[in-house]
């Protein structure tokens, strides 16, 4: 009817401007240097990547876990837009202007935006996504279906304090992006659209965001030049298994004969666009391969377990590699850890009465679905977002030899894990870490647990798989018999997935 009420009534949205090499570093390939015999190199991206404006979708996450020493603030938090829900929506593209005036001198690169709901006409019941240092005096409340948001700029722009500037925010029915000037620039003053930015350069059609913060990760990197090192001669002939590699770069750059990768370098580095069991002799100038390398890394991986792909594609060349092939990494781990979280527990926790009504049929179907499958399988999650405590040590449960190929039979384990701290089981993380040569490995999972309390660091490029145990023990007291998980491991190598069962 005319004049109906939506409820909720109205959403507005809000920006900040910010300064970050950390979220930076998650939409543009910052250089690399390589400290080789002869010097240092430095890899730089082309200049197609360097000037891409990106792609406009959103960048979501939990905002409140990135601590304010990553981020510099440009400018107040000031309101961008507003959406009344009792109105029809227009479906054509709109544009929105907000001029700012930077409290402090820097270079703009990050547009943070969040919103907050009116329930009611007059706004006084209100729902806020606001991150933590906006209003630092009230209680959050936590939440996982409405994050805030990070806006990349198409290129990080000089601003000085108290030197006003203009925001544009352009919007289609599908996303938001978003422009910055100089507030004197006439043609702020017409009402000219921003076209929503475009990847040229195809590398963001290629990474994600968290990829390209792992691409950026200098200790990583240096850990695969470490390796590459030990393992490369002047007559080197190098195969790559990786999607969208640096180390093919780095391998040229650290004195190989050729490598054979997808990647654009001079004509020491290859492409070869074929799956590894369709590789030929051809396809490799008939050398044989005495390098096989990969980080491994693929863009269809969910879980952690799924770049084990590489080993299955390692069996495929087998018949192209040397009698004495170098694999990097030579092999991997699978690492498991029982943990309490802060509030991830509550995406498989029943909402019992909510708000005085009893929601307990709608629990029932929900666990229902989730006994059907999911309850007996990992899923993915970037710890870094939500924070847990460690119950158990880490614990090496599976190993990988890529040194040798896929064996026919399934690998197994079981075992139990004491549990040293007090709190709730609420489910076991698992991740890979990968040893490329002696003493030199790279972690997905956990970085370290930070305090006597249990708290983890996790690698904040890869997501880490987690597995929520159907009950939760609580262990208020950890007597002389401390209590334990027990679990049993199964990686079927027909299929390459991992089967898990926890007993408390």
């Amino acid at each position: 009817q005319e004049r109906c009420e939506a409820v909720p009534h109205r959403a507005t949205v809000y920006v900040q401007l910010v300064e970050s090499k950390r979220m930076w570093s998650w939409n543009k390939l910052f250089p690399v240097r390589v400290k080789a015999e002869d010097g240092e190199k430095i890899i730089v991206s082309p200049s197609e990547m360097e000037n891409c404006p990106g792609l406009p979708s959103v960048c979501d996450i939990q905002l409140n876990q990135m601590p304010s020493s990553d981020f510099t603030v440009l400018s107040d938090v000031v309101t961008m837009f507003s959406v009344d829900f009792s109105k029809p929506v227009k479906s054509a593209s709109t544009c929105y202007r907000v001029e700012l005036e930077p409290v402090k001198s820097g270079k703009a690169q990050i547009v943070l935006s969040w919103w907050d709901i009116d329930m009611d006409p007059s706004g006084m019941i209100n729902c806020t996504m606001a991150p933590y240092w906006v209003k630092s005096t009230s209680v959050f409340q936590w939440r996982d279906h409405w994050m805030q948001c990070v806006y990349f700029l198409p290129n990080e722009e000089p601003v000085l304090q108290g030197e006003k500037v203009c925001l544009t925010a352009c919007r289609d029915e599908y996303s938001v992006w978003y422009k910055l000037q100089k507030a004197s620039e006439e043609e702020n003053k017409a009402d000219v659209r921003v076209e929503s930015p475009v990847c040229r350069c195809q590398a963001h059609l290629l990474w994600n965001r968290p990829r390209f913060g792992e691409l950026n990760d200098q200790t990583r990197m240096h850990q695969y030049v470490k390796a590459l090192i030990k393992v490369l001669k002047t007559d080197s002939v190098c195969l790559c298994i990786s999607d969208g590699s640096l180390l093919p770069v780095l391998a040229h750059y650290l004195g190989a004969k050729q490598v054979f990768k997808a990647n654009h370098l001079e004509d020491k580095i290859k492409i070869i666009e074929v799956r590894p069991e369709l590789l030929t002799s051809s396809h490799l100038e008939d050398k044989k391969i005495s390098v096989l390398l990969g980080e491994p890394f693929f863009t269809t991986s969910l879980l952690p377990w799924h770049n084990l792909y590489f080993w299955y594609a390692r069996t495929a060349v087998t018949s192209h590699l040397t009698s004495s092939v170098t694999v990097l990494p030579q092999s991997a781990s699978l690492h498991m850890m029982i943990v309490e979280f802060q509030d991830l527990w509550r995406i498989r926790s029943p909402c019992g009465t909510c708000e005085g009504f009893d929601v307990g049929t709608m629990d029932d179907m929900i666990n229902n679905s989730l006994n059907f499958r999911e309850s007996k399988e990992a899923e993915p999650h970037p710890l870094w977002e939500y924070p847990c405590k460690s119950l158990s040590d880490p614990q090496k449960v599976l190993t990988f030899d890529f040194r040798k190929t896929v064996p026919q039979h399934g690998l197994s384990t079981e075992g139990a894990v004491n549990l040293l701290r007090k709190g709730k089981s609420h489910g076991a993380v698992l991740w890979m870490e990968y040893h490329l040569a002696a003493d030199i490995s790279i972690n997905t999972g956990l970085m370290q647990i930070a305090n006597e309390k249990g708290n983890c660091e996790w690698n904040p490029h890869c997501k880490q798989a987690v597995y929520f145990f159907s009950s939760v023990i609580e262990s208020e007291t950890l007597s002389d018999h401390p209590s334990a998980v027990t679990y049993a491991i199964n990686f079927d190598t027909k299929t390459g997935e991992i089967a898990m069962d926890f007993k408390l």
